[in-house]
């Protein structure tokens, strides 16, 4: 029996990501890799040749699967966000030197995947947003844009209007499913791309998408592309309809971070990112949601644990106070993100990465059991 929906628009979010499903990272599936120098997905198919349809299509229908929309479902989750590349459509999209003689070396067949996840969150009740986490010539130079240190798609034209083409099949593909939440135009595009570049591509990327889904039913997400949300003000102060602004917060990649102790990290999160909720929430003229976060720390903060002069001196946490850091920093910022419309955890599952792991943060203790 397919779920009954009601009130999608302005709905409080509490979901996780299905990252490393439809968009290969390499640091989450490392067996996938293996044998393979390159760290994302044009790599991996220009590595895999002929192979990486069959080996592709067995990762797709085994990572993911109905019983894990299940159980989310169960303990109350109630949504999840899914990264997509921009060639889910199949080989019509532009060329990147990157790919040599091959002019089109991604697999196709993940749209079917795509439909079928929607099937199993109408059944169970959960909302979808499709997230656009590559660009042609990448949008970030991150393996997560499918194209490693390269940063290319603000620079071409065609690049851009291919992104927008993508949107737009989405919507129309998508606009009758009740499952859909919303469509996020493109994923952490890089801090140096112009402002002025992602706040046109943000307008046409809304005009494209209203064409088929209506603001009552479909939100259009845009992610603030590492920085400031008033640098967004001229998109803001249009009153766009059903726009939801999208941030990440991570405390383990800027030497700051890693430089942190645990309560260092915990101050941050309660108290500076609640502070900056307040601000977002008071002046940006939208919903937000975090899109991104985990409980990913850099394992340097384990080593900047010191007890007092008089106590034996510990130079690690032992395993009673990793359990202790990593609940406290779980409800630390959680108590900062429920301030917003919703969040999303990073990521639902990896092969050997706990922290950044749903389903191990939960059977570990250091999430919550429920979320309802």
């Amino acid at each position: 029996m397919k779920a009954v929906y009601t009130q999608k628009r302005g709905k409080k979010i509490r979901g996780v990501n299905l990252g490393g499903w439809l968009v290969l990272e390499k640091w989450m599936t490392p067996s996938l890799f293996a044998g393979i120098q390159g760290e994302d997905e044009t790599a991996w198919c220009l590595a895999k040749g002929a192979v990486a349809e069959k080996q592709l299509q067995e990762h797709w229908q085994t990572f993911i699967q109905r019983h894990d929309f299940a159980w989310l479902a169960k303990i109350g989750i109630n949504a999840v966000r899914i990264p997509i590349p921009y060639w889910l459509f199949g080989p019509d999209y532009p060329y990147h030197p990157s790919f040599g003689d091959t002019r089109y070396p991604y697999v196709t067949g993940g749209l079917s995947i795509l439909d079928k996840a929607f099937d199993w969150a109408e059944e169970l009740g959960l909302l979808i947003v499709l997230d656009l986490h590559t660009a042609p010539g990448c949008q970030n130079g991150f393996d997560n844009g499918g194209l490693k240190d390269i940063c290319e798609w603000h620079t071409q034209q065609n690049y851009q209007d291919y992104a927008l083409t993508v949107l737009e099949r989405l919507a129309e593909r998508y606009q009758h499913r009740p499952a859909l939440q919303g469509i996020e135009v493109l994923n952490e595009p890089r801090w140096d791309i112009p402002t002025d570049i992602l706040l046109a591509y943000t307008q046409a990327a809304y005009q494209r998408i209203r064409q088929y889904c209506t603001a009552e039913q479909v939100a259009v997400v845009f992610h603030d592309g590492f920085r400031p949300y008033h640098e967004y003000n001229p998109l803001l102060a249009a009153n766009y309809d059903n726009l939801v602004f999208d941030i990440h917060r991570y405390q383990c990649f800027v030497q700051e971070d890693v430089d942190t102790d645990v309560h260092g990290h915990l101050i941050k999160a309660a108290q500076d990112w609640r502070l900056e909720a307040d601000d977002i929430i008071s002046h940006a003229n939208c919903w937000t949601y975090v899109g991104e976060w985990s409980l990913g720390l850099n394992p340097k903060m384990l080593d900047l644990w010191q007890q007092a002069p008089q106590q034996p001196k510990a130079s690690s946490m032992d395993a009673f106070q990793q359990a202790l850091t990593y609940r406290a920093y779980a409800a630390a910022q959680l108590l900062s993100f429920e301030k917003y419309l919703g969040w999303f955890f990073w990521s639902y599952k990896t092969e050997n990465m706990l922290h950044w792991s749903f389903r191990d943060c939960v059977a570990s203790g250091w999430l919550p059991e429920r979320f309802d």
